[in-house]
Order: structure tokens, then C-alpha cells, then sequence
């Protein structure tokens, strides 16, 4: 039984299946609706307490919130709960407009707090296998992904169908890709109501060379959902309707050339056996686990604003019958070569430059006009403030915190943890790093976690440092010993304490610390 105490806010069409399986996992608190004789009628069924949304906020026995409710009011429930304190998982869409999603982002980074997207088929065994065989590249390069996601209801008035049927799959699209696309075009039909679409028809371009397609209807004669994938060595569908052992299947068709000319050579269907499970309770699970074992849920906030990104351009789209170009590079106001890779969810500040072969992970803020030499890699929840220069082969791992100014020269490297072993997973036991303004690592250096380098210090190259270090302090050796002291401006200071360059001069004050003096009026 898990620690995390739940209550679903939503007592709807699916919020009815989240409190079901809360209540099977043993985590369920308490259900709470608009309509409280509906939440009463949950609560007597799972001998759970019916709560007003306020109650739920203020309850110090719930520390997750559902959120089920419609998709217009996810934006305000969701930052209510994150404000209160809570975890929180938000079905689909995580909100209805792009500015809205971010700022549940940035609040939940705030008060440092999970947020997870209800995209439930990336939960799904069968999706997962497909991934799998995808990624062992048993299809060969992918070319193209389509969907059908086809019904007779269940309409709705507040939204068209793609807003409705398409965020799953786009987020799985999305998954396979790899990326947003680079150009969207949706074209759409309207019947049961003039300005709501029934039927919508959306294609997506990839700079990778993948093609997407989705096709979303809630007014078609049978019920069906495939998610078909073509690769140039085989091709898989999932499909959804099919009885569980029929679920997954694999084509090894292929198209060889002959004599220029493609020549289609077919193959017989494998169905691909995978193991049964609910993939609610499958979603349900990894939101407790990921708060129980403080990692990122699969489907965050930021995979949430990605298929945001979709679902908004795609009705631009639809809007004008012209197609959307979703180019980033335009908007950014900081150089990044084609080579390196930015995840989801970083903040890079104006006038940075990322050069080869660099990645910078999600939750990373790098701040104006710094300088990220080749091969650099800087992961999650780093800061990196502004003017800060990173030569090449340098990794900032968690926890790593540069302030403004800071210089690392080539292959200098911080450790986060002090006796890593590959095979012991030690994420709990990570150190915090703070190097300080205008801090010099030289080449080579080491920085053992869980220190502080006091600003405008000076780490020789190859030195090794083992304990916090001083304002001001040179450092050489391993382990490196203060030999010196350093001036603001980075030179070594002799006996007479006045800095070459400047002229600036200094005092050790009682407390051995390097102070300057106040220049003469």
C-alpha cells in the first residue's frame, strides 16, 4: 500500500475508472465533485470521504490530487492543488492553452511538486512492446505513423473531436518520433454543429523524414483504434479493438528495388505475444511510484506541452487550411549548433551559445550569454548562471550550481556522488555543488561533490578539490591546498597584496579572509 494519500476531483465519465483503481491500489483518500450527491454516491461505494475541492485543499491527509474534471477548468484546479502543496496528475489535455501549461509547469517547479499527464497508452504492454521492437531497431528506419481513432460518440460541446480523441495520439507519435514536428496541417468537418468538428484529418512532417497522419472521427459507423508504423525493414499495428493475444502485430513486408523499380515483397503476419495488464492501473502505479521514489513521471508536464503544442497549431491549421510550421530555432534568442541536443523544459538565456555535440537535459537553466564549448553535457536541475564559459568535454551533473562568471576549463570534472559504484543505483545520495562568481577551474581540475567554492577563487589545473574553499583562495595540488590568494581580476597576488592588473589592494582580515580596500578618494 502506498504512502501517497489520493483524492480525485472529477466524479465523471472517467473519473469514475481513477477512483476504482486508486481504491484497488489502497490509496485512496477521499472523491470530491461539483455535484456532491454524486461524490456522496462514490464515497459510500469506496468508504472514502466526499470533500469539497476547498476541503481537499486544505487536508493535510492528501498529498496528491486526480484532476478529472473538464479540460477548461484544468488549469485553475491544477495550480490550486500545486499551491496547496499537493502532487498532482491532470488527464488530458494538461490545458487548453500553451501559456496556460507552462505556467503549471514553472509553478510546480516552485513548490517542487510532480506533475503527470493522464496520456494512458503510454502505458499500455502493447505500446510498450512496440517501442521496444522499434527502438531494437527491428523495423529499420521509421518512414511513416498513422492513427485512427474512430467512434459513434461520445460528443462533446466544449471541444471538437481532435481536441477530444487526438492527444493520445500525438503523444504517441510524438514518442516514436522522437521530436515535434516540424509542419502540421489539419483540415476538419463540421455536421452535428457549425462551429464544432466531427471528423479531422491532420498530417505531420518530421525533420527526421517521418511522416505522421491522424485520423479522428466521433461520427463513423464501427469503433476503431490503430496505431500503424512503417519502417523500411517491416511494419507493426496496434490495434486496440483486437482481442488482447491479436493486440500487436508485425508485418515484415518490404519493398526491394528491382531493376529501379520498387517491387513489394510480403511476408506473413507474426502476432506478438505481450504480456495482459490494465494500463490504468499501469499509469495509476509509476504516478505513485514517481512520487514515492522522487523521479519524473514519463508523461510530465513537459510531454504534456508538447502534445499542447500540437493540439494548438493543429487547430491554427484548421483555422486558415494552411499549414503550420512549428520552428523553435526562429523564437530562440540564443545560438545552438545543429549538432547539439536541447530536451523539453530547459531555460537558455539570451545571447547563450551552445556549440557541438553538447546536450543540455531537461529542468537545466542556463542564464545570458554563456558559453557551452563542444561535448558538454549539463543535466537536469543544473544552473549555470550568466556569462558563465564551459569548455569542451566539461559534465555538469545534478546539483552542480554555478554562479555568474564562472570558467571551466577543458575536461574539468564534478563527481555527485562519493563512492559511485556502477551497479548500486545512488541518486538519493547526491551532493549539492555551489562554485561561486567569477570562480577559474583550470584543465583537468576535480570538484568532489558537496563543497562550496567561495567566489572569485582559482583552481589550478589537475588539482583535486577536497573541502570547501575560500574567497579568493588559489588552490593547486591534490589535494589541492591554498598556495595563494587571487585578485577580482584573476591574478595572483604577491606579499604587498595589490593586484597587478588593477591596482586594486587587499587586507586578510581576522577571520583570514581576503577583503579589498576601498579605492583613495
Amino acid at each position: 500500500m502506498s504512502n501517497t494519500r489520493i483524492a480525485v476531483v472529477g466524479c465523471g465519465y472517467w473519473g469514475k475508472n481513477l477512483i476504482r483503481t486508486f481504491y484497488e491500489l489502497g490509496c485512496l483518500e477521499a472523491v470530491s465533485d461539483l455535484n456532491m450527491e454524486l461524490a456522496r454516491e462514490f464515497s459510500q461505494k469506496y468508504n472514502v470521504s466526499p470533500l469539497s475541492l476547498e476541503e481537499v485543499l486544505e487536508s493535510s491527509q492528501i498529498n496528491a490530487v486526480i484532476i478529472a474534471v473538464p479540460a477548461e477548468h484544468h488549469t485553475s484546479v491544477a495550480l490550486a492543488c500545486l499551491k496547496a502543496g499537493k502532487h498532482i496528475f491532470v488527464e488530458k489535455p494538461l490545458a487548453l492553452k500553451v501559456e496556460d501549461a507552462e505556467t503549471i509547469i514553472e509553478m510546480a517547479k516552485k513548490v517542487n511538486k510532480k506533475v503527470m499527464v493522464g496520456h494512458l497508452l503510454q502505458y499500455h504492454p502493447v505500446f510498450l512492446k512496440l517501442k521496444e521492437i522499434i527502438s531494437k531497431g527491428e523495423l529499420g528506419r521509421l518512414q511513416y505513423i498513422y492513427s485512427n481513432r474512430l467512434n459513434l460518440g461520445k460528443i462533446r460541446r466544449e471541444e471538437n473531436v481532435f481536441w477530444s480523441f487526438a492527444p493520445h495520439d500525438i503523444s504517441m507519435i510524438l514518442s516514436l518520433a522522437g521530436d515535434l514536428p516540424e509542419k502540421i496541417h489539419t483540415s476538419g468537418s463540421s455536421y452535428l454543429h457549425h462551429t464544432i468538428d466531427d471528423v479531422t484529418v491532420t498530417s505531420l512532417q518530421f525533420k527526421n523524414g517521418i511522416h505522421g497522419h491522424i485520423f479522428v472521427s466521433w461520427l463513423h459507423p464501427f469503433k476503431e483504434q490503430k496505431l500503424i508504423v512503417i519502417g523500411d525493414k517491416g511494419m507493426a499495428v496496434f490495434d486496440d479493438q483486437a482481442l488482447w493475444p491479436d493486440k500487436l502485430s508485425l508485418y515484415p513486408h518490404q519493398v526491394l528495388w528491382k531493376e529501379g523499380f520498387p517491387d513489394p515483397s510480403k511476408a506473413e503476419k507474426i502476432a506478438v505475444a505481450v504480456n495482459q495488464e490494465e494500463p490504468l492501473k499501469n499509469e495509476c502505479l509509476h504516478f505513485l511510484d514517481c512520487i514515492a521514489r522522487n523521479e519524473t513521471p514519463r508523461t510530465d508536464g513537459y510531454e504534456g506541452l508538447r502534445v499542447l503544442k500540437v493540439l494548438e497549431a493543429s487547430e491554427r491549421s484548421r483555422q486558415t487550411n494552411a499549414a503550420i510550421t512549428l520552428s523553435e530555432v526562429k523564437e530562440r534568442k540564443y545560438f545552438c549548433h545543429e549538432s547539439a541536443y536541447i530536451d523539453e523544459g530547459c531555460e537558455i538565456g539570451e545571447g547563450a551559445k551552445i556549440w557541438h555535440f553538447s546536450h543540455i537535459m531537461k529542468g537545466s537553466k542556463i542564464g545570458k550569454k554563456v558559453i557551452i564549448g563542444q561535448n558538454v553535457m549539463i543535466a537536469d536541475d543544473v544552473i549555470v548562471g550568466d556569462g558563465c564559459k564551459i569548455q569542451n568535454n566539461v559534465s555538469l551533473y545534478k546539483g552542480v550550481v554555478l554562479e555568474e562568471g564562472v570558467f571551466c576549463g577543458p575536461s574539468c570534472v564534478f563527481t555527485n556522488v562519493n563512492t559511485p559504484r556502477a551497479k548500486i543505483e545512488r541518486k538519493n545520495e547526491y551532493r549539492k555543488t555551489r562554485v561561486g562568481k567569477d570562480v577559474t577551474i583550470g584543465a583537468n581540475a576535480t570538484i568532489v561533490c558537496g563543497h562550496q567554492l567561495g567566489e572569485y577563487s582559482f583552481i589550478a589545473a589537475g588539482a583535486v578539490v577536497t573541502s570547501d574553499v575560500k574567497p579568493h583562495a588559489l588552490m593547486a595540488g591534490v589535494p589541492a591546498r591554498q598556495i595563494g590568494w587571487m585578485s577580482h581580476a584573476g591574478e595572483k597576488l604577491g606579499n604587498d597584496l595589490t593586484c597587478p592588473r588593477e591596482g586594486t589592494k587587499y587586507v586578510i582580515n581576522e577571520a583570514q579572509m581576503l577583503c579589498a580596500l576601498p579605492l583613495a578618494s
